[in-house]
């Protein structure tokens, strides 16, 4: 599905992404781990459009992505959320989810004047939608609640519902289970198993729990200093001695215990 092939990515003289190259297969989890400053972030960033790489390359299905503004990967099924969510506030968790499938007849001009059946026609189908996503992510009690009132989990999965309305082809979850309560984060990982097994997402996981990443992910790439430095299973990756290296620099003694 993704294609990330000796990407860089300096600020100034620092190498957040320093020639990373990695694979993600379509209909996979893919959990990306490392140390805080390993450049996951970045790297997500590059690929997602919202930095430009300094040099390298990103393909999709064979195609050169690399550089895409994140409105064009948008509408090739490539999205990404954020480690802390970016929902509108003082709109309702239902029209949080309503206003994200672009093209909407409500937004020319020419429709709110002469169209305005349409609109009504459409907005009755996004509704329906909306509260189809929310039921699926077992928040449509939430649906009239303004999002800014919810809880950071409930955010977390309002997110996750916006890609939902758009049938995402990949999503970037950036550390997902960033202040979510263990009950939520359960919740949060079962719509992501099932939006993965019945509608055939694929997903790529920033996050630091590891007990998170060993139900979902499978393989899991770690990163250190911009680099990929070992993929596998969560196993194989907490076994590799470059990993425990790598982690102890950040007072870890025992390798059963590596985070990312």
């Amino acid at each position: 599905m993704i294609t990330v092939e000796n990407l860089h990515k300096h600020f100034g003289g620092f190498h957040a992404v320093d020639g990373a190259s990695l694979t993600i297969e379509k209909g996979s989890i893919t959990g990306l781990i490392g140390p805080n400053g390993a450049g996951k972030t970045t790297l997500f960033n590059v690929v997602a459009g919202v930095l430009q790489p300094t040099s390298g390359r990103v393909t999709m299905e064979g195609e050169d992505i690399t550089g895409l503004p994140p409105h064009e990967l948008f509408h090739k099924g490539l999205l990404r959320t954020f480690q802390i969510a970016h929902e509108f506030a003082s709109m309702s968790c239902r029209e949080n989810l309503m206003m994200v499938p672009p093209g909407q007849a409500g937004e020319s001009l020419w429709d709110t004047w002469f169209g305005r059946k349409r609109i009504a026609e459409e907005e009755r189908a996004l509704r329906a939608k909306a509260d189809e996503v929310l039921e699926f992510l077992t928040i449509e009690h939430l649906a009239d609640h303004k999002a800014g009132q919810v809880s950071g989990g409930q955010k977390k999965l309002l997110e996750l519902g916006r890609t939902m309305m758009v049938d995402a082809r990949i999503v970037f979850l950036d550390e997902v289970g960033a202040g979510v309560n263990r009950t939520l984060l359960n919740t949060i990982g079962d719509a992501i198993i099932r939006l993965n097994k019945e509608r055939g997402y694929t997903f790529v996981v920033i996050e630091h729990d590891m007990d998170f990443i060993e139900r979902l992910c499978d393989p899991v790439i770690c990163m250190a200093e911009g680099k990929v430095l070992a993929e596998g299973s969560l196993g194989e990756i907490k076994a590799n001695e470059h990993v425990i290296e790598a982690y102890l620099g950040t007072g870890l003694k025992n390798k059963d215990k590596v985070e990312a």
